[in-house]
């Protein structure tokens, strides 16, 4: 996924409600759109190199998005992207491109298709369908992963997810109707490995283990995060998931 102007470079002076943050440019400062409604560990010290993109709508109230971050793992500097919107695209492309051996050979992909039981309320709409004639459907749930404390280990999630959960259960509920179903994890920033925050989320970890035993598959990718001009994120290689 190639941005298709330059990112602006800032610093950043604080994050908050969620979904807003300040940024430094230049000598002004501004309150920029935070795409990202989890904790952000690690990501938001005042001070740290931010990018953003703006908006081609005119009439958007905050015309800036927070797109990457520069952070310090264990020494290590890695930018790092933020933007939860993106990884779901950043999955299409590459499954698209061939680039996820286990997602591919599949004639169509949609995306946001309505799924799963009335038993949880309000359906929801998985990320990606995968369809094929003589394959069985293929239901592709995407997570964005931001979180690292230890260098080079990706972990998820970064704060507690209930609607998470849900969504491993639902693609549990898929495999055992007869299709297929996989979790995939999107690391937008170098990593070697990936585990699960299961001190963080102690019921999505219980809830992961579910979904493996009920046959959902689980991959990890890590993205190439580069804020120069052209800006880019890319998923880039697969990671081995710990445990």
């Amino acid at each position: 996924m190639q941005f298709d102007h330059p990112l602006i470079e800032g610093r950043l002076l604080r994050r908050y409600k969620r979904f807003l943050a300040d940024v430094e440019i230049g000598n002004e400062v501004t309150t920029v759109h935070c795409a990202n409604p989890g904790a952000m560990l690690g990501l938001t010290a005042p001070g740290n190199r931010v990018w953003l993109s703006r908006s081609n709508n005119t009439k958007r109230k905050l015309p800036l998005s927070w797109e990457m971050v520069e952070a310090d793992f264990d020494g290590v500097t890695h930018c790092v992207g933020i933007n939860t919107s993106h990884p779901n695209t950043l999955a299409a492309d590459a499954i698209r491109a061939g680039q996820i051996p286990e997602l591919s050979g599949y004639s169509t992909l949609k995306r946001e298709v309505r799924y799963g039981d009335a038993r949880y309320g309000t359906a929801s709409r998985v990320d990606i369908l995968l369809e094929a004639d003589g394959r069985r459907p293929c239901y592709v749930e995407v997570k964005n992963v931001h979180l690292m404390r230890q260098e080079g280990l990706a972990e998820f999630p970064d704060c507690v997810t209930a609607r998470g959960a849900r969504h491993l259960e639902e693609l549990g509920d898929m495999v055992e109707a007869g299709n297929r179903a996989v979790m995939l994890f999107v690391i937008q920033m170098p990593a070697r490995r990936f585990c699960l925050a299961a001190d963080l989320d102690p019921a999505y970890a219980k809830a992961f283990a579910r979904a493996r035993v009920r046959g959902v598959e689980c991959l990890a990718m890590a993205c190439h995060v580069a804020p120069e001009t052209p800006a880019h994120v890319v998923i880039s290689h697969p990671v081995p998931i710990d445990g």
